[in-house]
């Protein structure tokens, strides 16, 4: 299929006062046609035909003690995770009067004018802030969204809603209250998932609760904009997340597709669920046994979509290795990659490496090399 010609602005985008240009999904939505750094290959853009059967897998039982229901979860988990990396959970005890409340706040910062969204732009090297389309980042294959990220640590400190008053402003204390309280329920769900992944792989129970106890984590909002040509753009191209764990919530609208045997399938959202998917993290700490899900986000041209996202990452300084029994029970008996910490694949990833289904293995060539600064990627991806 020949490509369309590109496409221009059909207008300039804002200008902030130092000359920068910035784009929002205000500014997105009125473009009658994809601008060419927007527009993606045809074969990351392609739209899904199937949906995905992937489990959706009840908690209830594992909540309340109940040791067959829990190993019956822990198997579904194990199954997911061996093939793709992906599953649904309900029952999870999260609040559904709390998610809402997180939403009903999702416009009050993407509603804000974009010189005030600017003011908390995301700095280079740094996973948090506001970003629009991640044009501070990159210059084609640019994503049709807007984000917007920021810390939580579990602890005494309420790092969310101290950052929401005095990073924004007083106007946001609510806000920052939300999110400090979705944030707590995300990690306390991770925790929770970590012990059925760890059911599942034969380990100790709490190996990687206690691993992530003191995680450093990522919360996140995003805000897909209507597209008038959807077949030619994306809202997040093709990637696997390079933290340990992500708990979305996806609205109604849907958009959220998985690579499973060579094709792209739809996700249909399942009303109350809540979506998990594995991450390069985990899978190091499995050794490769667990796969990290390839996924994107398709955009539509009749309604935006928003969602929430949480990354469940390590502590900066924790060593992730995996346990010499998985080593033992993987192909080959040996490790598949080096020991490292959260710090250094973020390091790779903000400042030297755009975030793919191949980044853990560039990831280890990179960590490894003798002179990284002439480091070129060796691997691509083979699959669409």
């Amino acid at each position: 299929m020949a490509s369309s010609p590109s496409v221009l602005l059909s207008s300039p985008p804002p200008t902030a006062k130092d000359g920068s240009r910035f784009i929002d999904s205000n500014y997105l939505q009125k473009q009658s046609h994809v601008p060419a750094n927007f527009k993606w290959p045809e074969e990351d853009a392609a739209s899904a035909q199937e949906e995905l059967n992937a489990p959706v897998v009840d908690l209830e039982g594992f909540f309340n003690g109940d040791v067959v229901a829990t190993e019956n979860a822990a198997k579904l988990i194990r199954s997911s995770c061996l093939r793709h990396g992906f599953f649904q959970v309900t029952n999870h005890r999260v609040d559904a009067d709390l998610i809402q409340l997180a939403y009903d706040h999702v416009d009050d910062f993407f509603n804000l004018p974009i010189e005030e969204k600017i003011k908390v732009q995301r700095r280079p090297g740094s996973p948090y802030g506001y970003s629009g389309a991640h044009m501070d980042r990159f210059s084609s294959n640019l994503p049709w969204k807007e984000t917007f990220s920021f810390a939580f640590q579990n602890g005494p400190e309420k790092t969310v809603a101290d950052y929401f008053k005095f990073t924004i402003s007083k106007d946001f204390e609510q806000t920052g209250l939300v999110y400090q309280k979705y944030s707590e329920a995300m990690h306390s769900l991770s925790l929770s998932i970590m012990e059925l992944l760890a059911i599942g792989l034969g380990v100790d129970r709490m190996l990687y609760r206690e691993f992530f106890e003191d995680a450093v984590s990522i919360m996140r909002t995003n805000l897909y904009p209507t597209c008038q040509e959807p077949n030619l753009s994306l809202g997040t191209g093709p990637h696997c997340d390079p933290n340990a764990l992500t708990i979305l919530h996806q609205d109604l609208v849907g958009g959220l597709d998985v690579f499973v045997d060579n094709k792209w399938h739809k996700v249909r959202p399942v009303l109350g669920a809540l979506v998990i998917n594995i991450g390069d993290v985990f899978a190091a700490l499995s050794n490769g046994i667990y796969r990290s899900c390839l996924h994107r986000a398709a955009v539509n041209s009749h309604k935006e979509r928003r969602s929430l996202v949480f990354f469940m990452c390590p502590r900066a300084d924790k060593v992730v290795k995996p346990a010499e029994e998985l080593v033992r029970k993987s192909e080959g008996g040996t490790r598949k990659f080096p020991d490292f910490t959260w710090s250094d694949l973020l390091e790779f990833t903000q400042n030297h490496y755009r975030v793919n289904e191949t980044t853990l293995e560039n990831f280890t060539d990179w960590f490894l090399s003798a002179d990284r600064s002439n480091f070129k990627p060796k691997h691509f991806k083979t699959s669409h």
